[in-house]
């Protein structure tokens, strides 16, 4: 963050308790100059904030009354990402049964958001919201209200208790310190250690009902891995077959068809590539690799060498004539 937009958010945290301030107290709590504080006034109003100023001796800067939620200092690019991010994220609401989800959250947000914009940046947002559609993705509908009392749980070091729902339809009684929550391949995790269990463990969140937190705290643990997200893509692809596969295609166009899976793509020239994934089926990586109409070379497992010269003697049966 610039000295400037800190310089900035500091005033409007003066000025937003309602109180008149002198522009030699606001420069000595800013710990900057009266002219700056003018400056800075002015780039206030300039962003829509109505700030009332009254010159000469005995003059103050006050935020005017009635403004409960001022216009947020967003700069242009700023602005376009938060229209795109809640449009994006609105579309992952099913239709009809995400009452209560972020997804529903997003897109009431994304039907307003040029409301609380500076007046500059207010058309363009509004152009940007007008024009833009996301399409629609399947996705678990997650609830708003979950997210945050597990979010202020991990902020404020709060054990958590739940019920959860395994995927086989078993549900049990979780007592939990959480960390993180992590958004992969269109769901919601929470990265936490299981107190009954002594284990990290990570859990769906459009599984998890009950949520209650009792106020006990906890001393954080260091993570089990450099990041939340490492951590649960590790744990996801343990029961998966690891593949590794050399393509005569750029990194780019690789990544483009194998956009919904989680690998490693590592450029080695120009029109070259490795892949490295964890896989449920071989036969379904190598259809897709052969779509992208490049050769490439199995490194391993010798597994899937197996089970592409299975593929392609049924393949080679298929094209036989049938007279």
């Amino acid at each position: 963050m610039s000295d400037v937009t800190r310089r900035l958010l500091e005033l409007l945290a003066h000025l937003q308790t309602g109180r008149r301030f002198s522009g030699p107290e606001l420069a000595a709590r800013l710990e900057t100059s009266p002219r700056t504080v003018r400056r800075d006034v002015e780039r206030l109003r300039d962003y829509g904030y109505p700030v009332t100023t009254q010159p000469g001796p005995g003059g103050f800067y006050q935020l005017s009354a009635g403004q409960a939620l001022p216009p947020m200092v967003f700069d242009d690019e700023e602005a376009v990402a938060t229209v795109v991010g809640l449009g994006v994220l609105a579309a992952s609401a099913p239709p009809d049964t995400d009452v209560g989800g972020i997804g529903s959250a997003a897109d009431r947000a994304f039907g307003k958001i040029d409301q609380f914009l500076p007046k500059r940046l207010r058309a363009r947002a509004t152009a940007v919201r007008a024009t833009l559609e996301a399409a629609a993705q399947t996705a678990p509908p997650v609830n708003a209200e979950a997210l945050a009392t597990l979010a202020a749980a991990a902020a404020r070091h709060e054990h958590a208790t739940f019920s959860y729902t395994t995927r086989d339809g078993t549900t049990s009684a979780r007592r939990v310190e959480p960390y993180r929550q992590v958004h992969l391949h269109l769901r919601w995790y929470l990265l936490a250690w299981d107190r009954d269990r002594a284990d990290w463990r990570t859990f769906r969140l459009d599984r998890i009902s009950g949520i209650a937190v009792p106020g006990t705290r906890f001393d954080p643990r260091p993570l089990p891995a450099e990041s939340a997200a490492e951590y649960l893509r590790e744990k996801l692809a343990e029961p998966r077959h690891r593949a590794v596969v050399l393509v005569d295609a750029p990194a780019h166009r690789v990544a483009d068809t194998l956009k919904f899976t989680d690998c490693a793509i590592e450029p080695l020239a120009a029109d070259r590539c490795q892949v490295t994934t964890r896989i449920d089926s071989f036969e379904w990586l190598v259809l897709n690799l052969a779509l992208l109409n490049a050769d490439f070379v199995i490194e391993e497992p010798e597994e899937f060498r197996d089970r592409c010269r299975e593929l392609a003697t049924r393949l080679g049966r298929a094209t036989r004539d049938p007279g």
